[in-house]
């Protein structure tokens, strides 16, 4: 057909691999051509279910020719490695949230990248779904006046409850903020704007925990972060965010997103999926109404983000999942932490432009 195909290494072979995969399959314009793991068994189980796909060692991927985008699918601890490495390849890098387990793994990534003409993407591409997109959509458009005002909850009673092997989720770069907080930041950034300063205040219940299924329940680990942070961003805009995330809750009835402003309200699905109902109310009606969706790229799933990625570096237009949006939200989960750890206000120091949006209908070929 002609069409021009960009080339993807995964590596890491975790069991998000599998979603990426088959969500990649079905987006035009990519095509992921192999895998690397460090156990080289799993990249191979992959392969063997996969024509077309060949397992290989870490380094013999970054060399692969055929390969243009390294997706790395490795543990946050390996995310800035791999992407150095990748990166001193030639390769350009797309991978799991978060960028870095800290600014100072970050910053150099880009620095180099941007020194070498190379790009740099990182999920969440969550936010390119409809559901993110829809309601940016009400707000560009203007239907609940000026925003001022949000609000964004994430809780759980913990990861050990369902995760055999759940210690790295309380461990450094670990914790909600770090864990499901690129999520909902990311989300505000592109509702709202950049942060330039945060406030906090934090807390965990337990001093250790116990691992509830696989072959070690009934085994605990220590907790060695906070598990309860609550805090407020203010936005360069000046619209101000109450956010409050969890592994200490066990229920609650808050909803994940709300932007209010002077005419109106909206609420935003959950931002750790791609679409989901947007509602409004405003100053005129006051019940809370559904939106038809209006933006964002339709049956979405993880790897989108990629392909946005990908579409871009054919055209030299900007991709919308990019290294300085990942840093910014990097920047202000670490300065939320920061805030609660010395008790007292912190500037978040990065800024950056919110991404352009997806216009409904949209493809990765097109947007």
């Amino acid at each position: 057909m002609g069409e021009q195909v960009t080339g993807i290494g995964i590596v890491g072979t975790g069991v998000i691999s599998g979603t990426y995969l088959d969500h990649l399959a079905k987006l035009p314009g990519v095509d992921v051509v192999a895998v690397a793991d460090l156990d080289i068994s799993r990249a191979q189980a992959i392969a063997d279910k996969n024509p077309g796909i060949r397992a290989l060692s870490p380094q013999e991927l970054y060399a692969a020719d055929d390969v243009d985008i390294v997706l790395n699918l490795t543990i946050p601890a390996a995310h800035a490695p791999v992407h150095q490495a990748a990166l001193e390849a030639g390769k350009h890098v797309y991978g799991e949230k978060p960028l870095a387990v800290d600014r100072a793994a970050a910053e150099p990534l880009l620095k180099y990248a941007a020194a070498n003409n190379l790009r740099v993407g990182c999920a969440p591409d969550t936010v390119l779904g409809t559901g993110t997109q829809t309601a940016r959509a009400v707000i560009d458009r203007g239907d609940i006046g000026v925003p001022h005002a949000a609000s964004a909850s994430f809780v759980t009673p913990g990861h050990e409850l369902w995760h055999p092997a759940p210690e790295f989720y309380y461990q450094p770069g670990g914790g909600p903020v770090l864990d499901m907080g690129p999520y909902y930041i990311t989300s505000l950034v592109t509702l709202l704007g950049p942060v330039r300063r945060v406030t906090a205040r934090s807390g965990r219940s337990k001093e250790e925990r116990k691992i509830h299924t696989g072959p070690r329940a009934g085994e605990t680990f220590p907790v060695q972060v906070p598990t309860h942070v609550t805090g407020v961003l203010e936005h360069e805009s000046g619209a101000l965010t109450t956010v409050f995330m969890s592994f200490d809750i066990w229920a609650t009835r808050l909803p994940r997103i709300e932007v209010h402003g002077t005419e109106g309200s909206v609420s935003v699905p959950d931002p750790n999926g791609f679409d989901g109902t947007v509602e409004i109310a405003t100053a005129t009606n006051r019940d809370w109404t559904e939106v038809p969706v209006s933006g964002g790229y339709a049956g979405a799933g993880r790897g989108v983000g990629v392909a946005d990625m990908a579409r871009a570096l054919r055209t030299g237009e900007p991709h919308r999942a990019d290294g300085a949006l990942a840093y910014h939200v990097l920047d202000v989960l670490e300065s939320l932490l920061e805030a609660a750890a010395q008790d007292q206000p912190v500037d978040v120091a990065s800024t950056v432009d919110r991404p352009a949006a997806v216009p409904l209908g949209a493809s990765p070929e097109s947007a």
